[in-house]
């Protein structure tokens, strides 16, 4: 299966569809972003911007989601920001807490507040 993400006009991600992998298939037997915009725009009678999105992340950095935001410059689907404290990893193009998170195998939410992990007690 092929994913797409539809866009709005401030590129934020409104739903992802999935299409057969043969609709972006030419006849090299290449796959080809353009033909699946075009068959989903045909399919919906629209001119909606798509972008293809990947489980694998094997294209724009992460899966899109809705909410997420497909940045241009970068070719990247970017989470929304969780807390405003956290710092986007220009490699994975997600948000990072200024402390690296525990590996003590406890579990733990960021308290913003603090800026630190707190742990979850059940």
């Amino acid at each position: 299966m092929a994913y797409f993400a539809k866009l709005n006009s401030n590129n934020i991600v409104e739903k992802v569809i999935s299409i057969n992998n043969a609709v972006i298939t030419d006849a090299n037997g290449v796959e080809q972003e353009q033909l699946g915009v075009d068959f989903i725009n045909q399919l919906y009678n629209t001119n909606d911007t798509w972008k293809q999105t990947s489980y694998n992340n094997n294209i724009r950095k992460n899966y899109a989601g809705i909410g997420f935001t497909y940045d241009l410059q970068r070719d990247a689907f970017i989470p929304q920001k969780p807390y405003n404290s956290w710092v986007l990893n220009e490699q994975t193009c997600l948000w990072e807490a200024p402390i690296p998170y525990p590996t003590d195998g406890q579990r733990y939410s960021w308290n913003e507040e603090t800026q630190s992990w707190t742990l979850q007690t059940i």
